[in-house]
């Protein structure tokens, strides 16, 4: 393989028309190991009529040649699990195990559209009206997009990519440029797994590759997971071209902790969901609202399993956690610490100084833990996207509530609590699209839908799942009469079979 990431577009490799590209680094060692190329407003265009060409026939294609496909596919994402793991390590810089797990979870919303036969099975009344049935089913959109982060590689892209095209449409997908390795294999083994050339497209780029995408008038609909002021500015800009659009925004996600949990458990948890992946998910818990006594207890309890993570290369099997995508991210993790400090907080895990032993140049943060934090403070208002726990004290649920609420995004949320009239009031008055009883990640299995609310969401629809289909497929209703006529009869001895 060359030293630069080229497009794939039609099913090859495609330098395209730019001669722009960007650095790929090794987040561990502070160094650039490959470039990759920036795609053009052309190079685009090549992307999205090659998808065009393909819809012609894909579109057409039977659901159980489209499952075989999501079959053979998903066998070799089973066979590629490690090298998938390897490059998203290598570029992201999160741990082998975390990688891994990655691929596992995108994996099975590939599981998910293999289904796609079941999945698209419409509805039928017989006899509405004299003589008169009616009945609908689901056709795809055509040619849509997808433009997704460098936190998952992978994953993301498997949100969307695979419900797409199992219900018929073709794909363009603009990954993250800081991480292309993963959805380059994809493209390959999408072409090993037999699907035709244009239905899979990659192209790498920025903001002009984005931009090009809002504004080509042959996208039908375009999937997007990123920040706020991104998702707000790729839903504004999709919906004024009339696409349909799904664009997953930021995150600000809380554990609430009642006295009455198991603060052993709650410590463990939080502390994984804070700090796995350097708290690069858009579903890391971020603040932490402990409620009443709880608070000092589980101060101490978190700060001792932070000095139990081991920060290193992810490729270190003993490895807990690595690095940080990239030299801003950490000044800008650093600078919010530092932030909380001089605002009053108390800093009592600080991560700011953390070197790694033959890694000094690699982009590491620690194990952050700052108590004593309130609302008004930046190291809560702001996504701060880095393993830094914030705790919030207050005395009440119902306070607890109110200041998850009072939070604009509205993405994933967490209680934790040993008392079912507590979790149950949790989970009806809190005003967030994911919530969590004693599960402090609560993201959704395939088959349901992931998408939050309020500044977490912007578009109708949630990714994958059922909404997933929806979003991909438009309705048809149609209601029919057929007169009474004799025609000859088409018959014939061998066992039938779909086509």
């Amino acid at each position: 393989m060359s030293e630069t990431y080229d497009h794939w577009i039609g099913g090859r490799h495609v330098a395209g028309e730019s001669d722009r590209t960007a650095d790929v680094y090794d987040p561990a060692r502070g160094t650039p190991t490959r470039q990759v190329r920036l795609a053009t407003a052309s190079d685009v265009d090549a992307a999205v009529q090659s998808a065009r060409t393909a819809f012609e026939s894909w579109g057409q294609s039977s659901v159980t040649a489209r499952s075989r496909v999501m079959f053979d596919f998903r066998q070799l994402l089973v066979e590629h699990e490690d090298e998938l793991a390897e490059i998203i390590s290598s570029e992201h810089g999160k741990t082998l195990d975390d990688a891994k797990g990655e691929v596992v979870r995108g994996r099975e919303v590939v599981e998910f559209a293999c289904g796609i036969p079941q999945l698209l099975k419409g509805e039928y009344n017989d006899q509405v009206s004299g003589s008169v049935d009616s009945y609908s089913f689901r056709q795809p959109l055509g040619v849509v997009a997808g433009i997704t982060p460098f936190n998952f590689p992978i994953m993301v892209p498997l949100w969307m990519h695979p419900v797409a095209i199992a219900t018929g449409n073709t794909f363009v997908l603009k990954p993250s440029e800081r991480v292309p390795g993963a959805s380059d294999l994809v493209a390959r083994l999408y072409a090993e797994a037999g699907l035709p050339d244009g239905v899979f497209n990659v192209v790498h780029g920025d903001k002009v590759a984005v931009d090009a995408i809002l504004e080509h008038p042959d996208v039908a609909a375009v999937s997007f997971v990123g920040s706020t002021p991104i998702a707000r500015y790729v839903h504004e800009g999709a919906s004024r071209t009339g696409k349909r659009v799904q664009a997953l925004g930021g995150a600000k996600n809380h554990a609430v902790v009642m006295p009455d949990a198991d603060l052993d458990f709650a410590a463990d948890h939080i502390a994984a969901a804070g700090y796995g992946s350097a708290g690069q998910r858009c579903m890391a818990v971020s603040a932490v609202v402990a409620v009443g006594p709880a608070a000092d207890t589980l101060v101490d309890k978190i700060r001792e399993r932070t000095h139990d993570v081991k920060v290193g290369v992810g490729t270190d099997p003993d490895a807990g956690m690595g690095p940080v995508v990239t030299q801003a991210s950490r000044d800008r993790i650093v600078d919010y610490i530092g932030q909380g400090e001089a605002a009053g907080a108390k800093v009592v895990v600080d991560g700011r100084d953390l070197v790694v032993e033959g890694h000094e140049e690699g982009f590491f943060v620690g194990p952050t833990l700052i108590d004593h934090v309130t609302t008004d403070m930046s190291v809560y208002t702001d996504e701060i996207f880095g393993p830094v726990l914030a705790v919030l004290r207050v005395e009440t649920l119902e306070q607890a509530i109110e200041l998850v609420n009072a939070n604009p995004y509205g993405n994933g949320t967490a209680v934790f609590t040993s008392t079912g009239e507590v979790a149950r009031t949790f989970q009806r008055d809190v005003q967030v699209g994911m919530i969590g009883i004693n599960v402090p990640v609560p993201v959704p299995m395939a088959f349901h839908s992931f998408g939050g609310w309020k500044d977490s969401l912007f578009g109708d629809h949630h990714m994958h799942g059922p909404e997933g289909v929806r979003f991909y497929t438009q309705a048809k209703v149609v209601t029919s009469r057929w007169p009474h006529v004799s025609e000859e009869s088409l018959a014939a001895l061998h066992f039938p079979t779909a086509h």
